[in-house]
């Protein structure tokens, strides 16, 4: 299985019962579940200071890095370095994924980009 610590690893341990996947030791990080709802999406942003880590956890769900569109299957991880561009957004259904932020979470860390909800 794929690895992605802080550098780019999540960390597999196999054990007699199956096994799990760390995502951080002993970092400062926040972690968070959001949410979008049917057919929407958040704002195109970056972060100065924090590395963003996306899981998929429903189906639906659409990362947009840097330009690159991706539908990931669940499960499907991404890693966004602080300065890369960044939006998620729901293909039709709500969805739901899992961040894990590395470094100093502040929700004034958003450039806003572009909004549809006149943020930006």
């Amino acid at each position: 299985m794929q690895q992605i610590d802080r550098l780019g690893a999540v960390i597999r341990d196999e054990r007699p019962w199956g096994g799990f996947e760390r995502y951080t030791l002993n970092e400062e990080s926040t972690v968070k579940i959001i949410e979008v709802a049917a057919g929407q999406r958040l704002s195109l942003q970056r972060h100065e200071h924090r590395d963003e880590l996306w899981v998929a956890i429903d189906p639906g769900a659409v990362f947009e890095i840097d330009g690159e569109r991706i539908e990931p299957a669940v499960g499907d991880r991404v890693l966004i370095r602080a300065g890369q561009t960044h939006r998620l957004s729901s293909s039709g259904p709500a969805t739901r994924i899992l961040e894990i932020a590395f470094g100093h979470f502040d929700e004034d860390d958003i450039e806003r980009l572009e909004d549809s909800y006149g943020r930006a």
